[in-house]
């Protein structure tokens, strides 16, 4: 095993500077979204492409995209033949509000107990930090055992809407091994996990239109299409009894759970009374035959998003509605693709709109699931860093959200992503009160210098 212990020497003993570090960063409200924050994003954008400077990366560049720039930065000292590993994070924030529910200000970053609340805390500047100043350790003693490449954008928080075309533009400079995604979690502060598995998405509108305006249902009701009936029943139809999705060849490309990988999610600390109490809800369904967290995590799934026809203010009006509107999004796993569900969707709804309505598919996002072999050389050694930073192997779970960037590196550079984070299921991710748990944070850094280490060996 190469001698990692300087840089962790190093780790511990620049503790209190590492936090000012990071303190620094989350005291510009680099909120992507808002256009009154661009001279933030910018100021942003600047600080980490300085600290690669001071670092030694060669080739720092903050490139223009048509909103918020990325930044990029190489260190490639480590020769041809060292492993070369694009790091992705991004330096934007959500809005803080509603800032009355604050305990602090949201950019002045405060220590209470073991956490440090600021907005961007966790998601997701302190884990790119974090990294830093992993680096930063390994620079100043024994040398970045592997070759380097940064990729940190600003418009994460937004959708991420120009990266695919980035990496398009540059996916020659950005050619790597591996991508190391910073953006995520772990179980519990004492639970390390690595998330192997990620859902793609594809999120539609339907529209219905009947009559060309609202008409009196004591009048005409019973004689013309009603589009609240019609989409009512279309939506009915969309599953079994059995919970699982009705639409033509929808499962024809669903990559099966395998005994093995079964047994692994069954470890995870999620049983039934988990996950009523995250939700909140007494009663659980889904698709029968599988335990809650594979139906939230490794089935596809279709779920109504929004719901709009005729009359919804208080009291009653006896109105025929024209139009009615539902939002309908639809969660991927490998191998189905979101332009495949949408022409699965269209089949369907050409096969069951009854005579007399009229219909519009919009389709208002897209993206692909993604998934890492838990054997590639990348999760091996992130699961010996955690081993020797926490003292015990992670478990593997599947996220059932989406993180669209991950997608588009598998399609545009052909390479997997390593999601290696530390984020806290309890964070308050985009809510008020964001917080990072620093023992994590430094435990964080420390697990970055070993996974580097194990990634050259």
């Amino acid at each position: 095993m190469s001698d990692r212990t300087p840089a962790i020497d190093y780790a511990k003993s620049h503790s209190d500077a590492f936090l000012e570090s990071l303190n620094d960063l989350l005291r510009i409200p680099s909120i992507s979204t808002l256009p009154e924050n661009e001279p933030d994003m910018a100021k942003a954008a600047e600080w980490l492409a300085e600290r690669m400077r001071n670092l030694g990366f060669s080739a720092v560049e903050i490139i223009p995209t048509k909103r918020h720039p990325v930044v990029y930065a190489e260190h490639m000292e480590a020769g041809p033949d060292a492993p070369t590993i694009l790091v992705y994070g991004h330096y934007d924030v959500q809005p803080a509000d509603p800032l009355d529910l604050w305990e602090t200000d949201p950019f002045e970053p405060t220590v209470r107990g073991d956490d440090l609340f600021a907005r961007g805390a966790s998601d997701m500047k302190g884990q790119i930090v974090a990294h830093l100043m992993a680096v930063e350790s390994m620079i100043n003693t024994s040398g970045l055992p592997v070759n380097l490449k940064y990729m940190v954008e600003g418009e994460e928080e937004i959708g991420s809407p120009n990266m695919e075309a980035f990496i398009e533009q540059h996916k020659d400079k950005l050619a790597c091994d591996v991508c190391l995604n910073a953006d995520a979690g772990i179980l519990a502060a004492d639970t390390p996990a690595i998330t192997y598995g990620l859902r793609g998405l594809a999120y539609f509108e339907i529209r219905l239109q009947g009559a060309d305006r609202d008409l009196h249902s004591g009048r005409f009701g019973g004689t013309v299409p009603n589009p609240g009936n019609a989409l009512a029943k279309l939506i009915a139809g969309m599953h079994d009894e059995q919970g699982r999705v009705t639409l033509p060849g929808f499962y024809t490309r669903v990559r099966p759970l395998s005994d093995e990988e079964r047994d692994e999610l069954a470890k995870l600390p999620e049983d039934e009374a988990w996950w009523k109490a995250q939700s909140g809800s007494d009663v659980l369904t889904g698709e029968i035959g599988y335990t809650p967290t594979e139906r939230a995590s490794a089935r596809p799934t279709l779920d109504v998003n929004g719901l709009l026809c005729g009359f919804t203010g208080e009291g009653s009006k006896t109105v025929l509605p024209a139009k009615a509107m539902a939002k309908i999004s639809m969660r991927l796993v490998p191998d189905q693709t979101s332009a495949e569900t949408e022409t699965s969707l269209r089949q369907y709804l050409e096969e069951n709109m009854p005579a007399g309505i009229s219909w519009e598919l919009i389709n208002h996002a897209g993206g692909e699931p993604s998934l890492i072999d838990v054997d590639s050389p990348a999760v091996k050694a992130a699961s010996k860093a955690f081993l020797q930073t926490w003292g015990k192997a992670p478990l593997f779970d599947r996220e059932g959200g989406s993180v669209p960037v991950v997608g588009i590196i598998q399609k545009r550079l052909g390479v997997g992503s390593l999601m290696l984070g530390y984020g806290l299921p309890d964070d308050n991710l985009h809510a008020p009160n964001e917080k990072l748990h620093l023992p994590n944070y430094f435990r964080g850094i420390e697990t970055y210098i070993h996974f580097t280490h194990e990634m050259a060996e």
